[in-house]
């Protein structure tokens, strides 16, 4: 899976973020077993951007830690002259990263694998709308995530 990084902030992307984002997206696709002719674009925004990214697309008028945008609903629709399947942008909120991993006791890099997996799965068509959507979908999250940052990392 190629996935294409932009920096809309100051934040400094360290080798070892880069690495955990693409082994989250290798595990993804053997989990899942799709191939990995996909291309993600990853943006990486401060709590000001996505809010406005919020209220905008989402009509929602406050700041949060992921949000996904898938670019079509049917696979047909992706294909460029290629042949890779354009999924869609994960927009990651840098200033998330860090409050929650504080909230949730954990690192940084953690927290980021783990809004990285999240977003990644919705641009696959996972959702957590309902009670059984939300298991399958944060089953999965776990078990790609765990597989490559442990919890307590």
């Amino acid at each position: 899976m190629e996935i294409n990084i932009i920096n809309n902030t100051n934040y400094k992307l360290q080798s070892e973020e880069k690495t955990v984002i693409h082994k989250i997206a290798e595990k993804t696709t053997e989990i899942l077993n799709i191939s990995d002719d996909k291309v993600v674009s990853l943006i990486f925004v401060d709590s000001n951007e996505i809010h406005e990214i919020n209220r905008e697309y989402r009509n929602i008028d406050r700041a949060t830690d992921v949000i996904s945008f898938a670019l079509n609903d049917s696979e047909n629709e992706y294909e460029n002259a290629e042949t890779e399947i354009e999924l869609g942008d994960i927009f990651i909120n840098v200033d998330a990263i860090q409050q929650q991993a504080k909230q949730y006791e954990h690192s940084e890099l953690r927290e980021l694998g783990f809004l990285f997996g999240h977003g990644l799965l919705h641009l696959l068509g996972y959702d957590h709308q309902n009670i059984e959507d939300e298991k399958e979908m944060f089953s999965l999250q776990e078990e790609i995530i765990d597989a490559i940052i442990p919890r307590r990392h």
